[in-house]
């Protein structure tokens, strides 16, 4: 079981690249969903309202299957695809790189324009810090309160991340943990229901 996956931080990765005149400005970002990246697409359109195109690739989850690329007005498959190119030959998911460009009154051809989004997405990437995270899953236990010394030494031994806690008569834990322990963490946790 594959239970990590390639990403990049929180820091914005910046990159340019200048082609006859036109100017690329690319920057790579951490996403976690649509959502996300269709708010950034949209601040970046307002941040850079006077650029020809602001094109843009993404790939989510861990399983690398969420993508798209979209090449705003640029000839097809000139713009997106060589961006996409950058995150699947770095293996990298959750992931949104955007290139703005700036036209510089010199066609550069379908060629060109392959490359100047191919280097400058790149160049973002680059200038990210590529990070592994883990693929986690989340397990809810509920037990009463008698039980918390029992529960809490497990997730002293065990080290999942504690989601939210509610201590009262019953009480209940939400814990995400490595996907490859947490058939481990649901069974340590359900004998002790059976020790009750």
């Amino acid at each position: 079981m594959i239970d990590e996956y390639k990403t990049i931080s929180h820091h914005i990765g910046e990159g340019i690249y200048t082609e006859k005149r036109s100017k690329f400005l690319a920057f790579s970002h951490f996403v976690e969903n649509v959502d996300d990246i269709k708010q950034l697409v949209q601040d970046y359109r307002k941040r850079y309202y006077d650029a020809r195109h602001v094109c843009y690739a993404y790939m989510l989850g861990h399983e690398r299957k969420d993508y798209r690329a979209n090449d705003d007005g640029e000839p097809g498959g000139t713009a997106g695809k060589p961006i996409l190119g950058q995150i699947n030959a770095l293996e990298l998911t959750n992931v949104l790189v955007i290139v703005v460009r700036y036209y510089g009154g010199i066609n550069l051809g379908t060629g060109g324009l392959v490359v100047a989004y191919r280097q400058a997405a790149r160049e973002a990437l680059d200038n990210a810090e590529v990070i592994t995270r883990q693929v986690e899953e989340q397990v809810e236990y509920n037990f009463t309160y008698p039980m918390m010394n029992d529960v809490m030494r497990i997730v002293k031994e065990m080290s999942p991340r504690i989601v939210s806690q509610t201590f009262e008569t019953n009480c209940s834990i939400t814990l995400s943990i490595r996907k490859s322990e947490a058939e481990q963490l649901r069974e340590r946790l359900a004998k002790l229901s059976f020790g009750e």
